[in-house]
């Protein structure tokens, strides 16, 4: 089972991204709540691991407890970004699950611009992808079901994602899922 993970080290990743082989991406994303923080996901701490040792983490949790809706119109497969990533964006921002927002219900591409790095919608794509893919962050789950309720009716399967979520927010996503990490 992946994991996603909670690390302090900016300048051991710093310095050891350079020592990444060529064509791999490290992605590691702030927290938005707790300075210093950083999350990444299983393939990102590989990659560090194996450029100087095992990278110094406090904690993690079960990737798949962070859920993504992506919708009966998912199109652009080729630049949607890695879902460790995706997971580990939700994260630094303290959310519990996101949906892809690309198309509305009625095929249209959705524009909107994110107006702070916590805005609950942002744009995310694959490294070197083509098309942009827009997200919407949740972090709660009763902010789940409204949202998915008015974008996409209360009797859609969207609205059943979200009152399927696993716990109703950030806190309690740690307190049932996150393992400290002993150093």
């Amino acid at each position: 089972m992946s994991r996603l993970y909670q690390t302090t080290e900016k300048d051991e990743i710093a310095r050891r991204r350079p020592l990444v082989p060529k064509g791999r991406i490290v992605e590691a994303w702030p927290d938005h709540h707790e300075g210093g923080a950083l999350w990444i996901g299983a393939e990102t701490k590989t990659l560090l691991d194996q450029a100087g040792g095992p990278l110094k983490v406090g904690l993690s949790l079960p990737a798949d407890q962070v859920s993504v809706y992506y919708g009966p119109q998912l199109c652009d497969l080729e630049s949607m970004p890695r879902e460790e990533s995706l997971k580990a964006r939700v994260l630094s921002a303290h959310g519990i699950a996101a949906a892809w927002i690309t198309l509305d219900r009625f095929g249209q591409r959705a524009s909107y611009e994110p107006t702070s790095p916590v805005d609950p919608v942002f744009h995310l794509r694959r490294v070197g992808g083509g098309a942009g893919h827009l997200w919407r962050l949740f972090r709660t789950r009763q902010e789940a079901v409204v949202y998915m309720g008015e974008s996409y009716g209360r009797d859609s399967e969207a609205t059943e994602w979200a009152q399927a979520l696993a716990v109703n927010d950030f806190a309690e996503l740690m307190k049932r899922f996150a393992r400290r990490e002993t150093p």
